[in-house]
């Protein structure tokens, strides 16, 4: 009877967990399911520019993705939490929530996830002016997207514009161009048309600032066209920044007609929750720039009123970081509007304002002019100055000398830092300060002593830290270099960079103009007139 009885018990035991198994199966399903419509009502409410309460939703996701034990889950809401965050200027939460999701992409080996995480870090460091993290993050992003699956995509495509919206940031235009050329072959492979749209604006807007406004508006019409002419996915945007610059370039030509009949037709196309959108709000800016060019005074100061109310209310709104572009393009409109209240008072005294307005802008431009000359002249001498310190120490180098330096803070005849200098010299006279990898751990196992060692050495005797005696060792080759070779003088100034050492142009600019006074554009621009000064005079 014992042994019917345990097989009785074994089978409702069975059956029991069986029975769990199922209802554990069917209710992750269930709560995957329910993640599901919560993460699709996360993105609505981000469209929607709720981004706290996209927040408070993904939080359910995050919740439930932990509970089922779901990384992959976990890490899109937690990335979408990031981008809501981001949005609402909240940017350590946002830089917090993207560095959480890199973890969890790089545990599960989803370069997918990686690729899209990096990107929204990208846009944190933009957003919060540390170029130098989004440049170098943007460049491993666009080397690794061999890895993941959005190779040859349209994630490809998002991918290159996120970096190239760093690249217009920073005004390296040669940069957008190559990166928007890519992008551009690309889209019109995969037929993309939001992705060739938004490209062609970014190319279009490099030309813009270049002063090359034919080449921006042809560009800008081929954007213009393709929104006309096909079915793009949320292109309010792309058209009312699309016909923002196609203004801006009429602006600059003096076309001022058809300037106002673009920015008019932007803002009539606008509601009214479009109206804190940058195109839009600058377009009333640039309105009033136009109307004033115009001589239409009241026009330019009712267009100008209701550019500051907007202004105005749109950081009372949200504390946004304005994008760089039109921060840009804001600070050059608004010195083309003056005080116009005086002249809205009464019609007759438009002309006697507009005589005084003359008579300021004659002013101001020949102070500025004042400046401008004062500031060559300033740059002038240091340039001279400059070359007057090369030359002498290129006379020093070949001279020959029995004499030594004899006063020292510490001993000289200290056998161990004579070593340590002998071997600074060594490397000096082999330009080790040359190389990428230079840097005191390197330098202190080439000269066999350690880093703490050698940067006290380097303090005492050089009467700098190490990082001031590399960087003036470079300059100073650089700039001798620059003198003499009139090869290295056509190089770009990303590649003198990298000759040099550094890694980024940007680096090397900040170090020569601290060192010198002067850009490396201008120092050499002065060096090729010098030079073909002196052949002038040969011939």
């Amino acid at each position: 009877m014992q042994g019917p009885s345990i097989r009785f018990v074994d089978f409702f035991s069975c059956l029991f967990f069986l029975l769990l198994g199922i209802h554990y199966t069917f209710g992750q399903e269930e709560s995957l399911e329910r993640a599901e419509q919560y993460y699709q009502k996360g993105k609505t409410l981000y469209h929607e520019e709720a981004y706290k309460e996209s927040v408070a939703v993904l939080d359910k996701v995050v919740k439930i993705a932990q509970e089922v034990n779901d990384s992959l889950l976990l890490c899109k809401a937690v990335t979408a939490k990031g981008t809501s965050y981001l949005m609402n200027d909240q940017n350590q939460k946002a830089l917090d929530a993207y560095y959480k999701a890199l973890e969890i992409a790089k545990a599960l080996k989803n370069y997918d996830r990686e690729l899209v995480a990096n990107s929204g870090l990208v846009l944190v460091y933009k957003k919060t002016n540390q170029y130098d993290k989004a440049l170098a993050l943007s460049k491993e992003i666009l080397q690794s997207i061999d890895k993941s699956s959005y190779k040859n995509t349209k994630n490809h495509v998002r991918t290159i514009t996120v970096s190239i919206e760093v690249y217009l940031d920073t005004e390296q235009y040669d940069s957008v161009l190559h990166y928007a050329e890519q992008g551009i072959t690309l889209s019109k492979s995969l037929d993309f048309k939001e992705g060739l749209v938004d490209l062609y604006i970014k190319k279009g807007v490099v030309f813009y600032h270049r002063d090359e406004y034919e080449n921006a508006l042809n560009i800008l019409f081929k954007a213009e066209e393709i929104l006309q002419t096909n079915e793009v996915k949320n292109k309010f945007y792309p058209t009312i920044n699309c016909a923002y610059f196609i203004a801006s370039c009429y602006y600059k030509q003096g076309k001022y007609d058809q300037a106002i009949t673009r920015l008019l037709d932007n803002i009539k196309a606008s509601e009214q929750k479009d109206l804190f959108n940058l195109p839009v709000l600058q377009s009333h800016l640039l309105l009033a720039n136009c109307y004033a060019a115009q001589q239409d005074f009241e026009s330019a100061l009712l267009w100008n009123t209701k550019y500051v109310e907007l202004n105005e209310a749109n950081q009372k709104r949200k504390t946004a970081t304005i994008n760089k572009i039109y921060q840009k393009e804001a600070q050059v409109l608004q010195k083309g509007i003056v005080d116009l209240q005086d002249a809205h008072r009464k019609n007759e005294r438009i002309k006697t304002y507009g005589y005084f307005l003359a008579i300021l802008l004659f002013i101001i431009l020949f102070i500025g002019a004042v400046l401008y000359f004062k500031k060559q002249k300033t740059y002038k001498l240091r340039f001279d100055r400059l070359l007057q310190k090369i030359d002498d120490l290129e006379t020093k180098e070949h001279e020959v000398t029995d004499k030594k330096e004899t006063t020292k803070p510490i001993l000289i005849d200290d056998e161990k830092v004579m070593d340590v200098l002998k071997g600074l010299e060594r490397l000096e006279a082999q330009e080790y300060y040359l190389r990428l990898d230079c840097n005191l751990r390197s330098v202190a196992k080439k000269v066999k002593t350690n880093s703490t060692y050698l940067s006290k050495i380097v303090n005492i005797h050089r009467q700098k830290n190490f990082n001031e005696y590399i960087r003036d060792l470079r300059i100073e080759y650089v700039l001798k270099r620059l003198k003499n070779d009139k090869k290295f003088r056509s190089f770009s100034i990303k590649s003198i960079a990298n000759e040099i050492g550094y890694k980024s142009d940007y680096s090397f600019a900040k170090h020569f103009k601290a060192k010198t006074g002067l850009n490396p554009s201008y120092y050499i621009k002065n060096l090729q007139k010098q030079e073909k000064s002196i052949e002038n005079m040969i011939s």
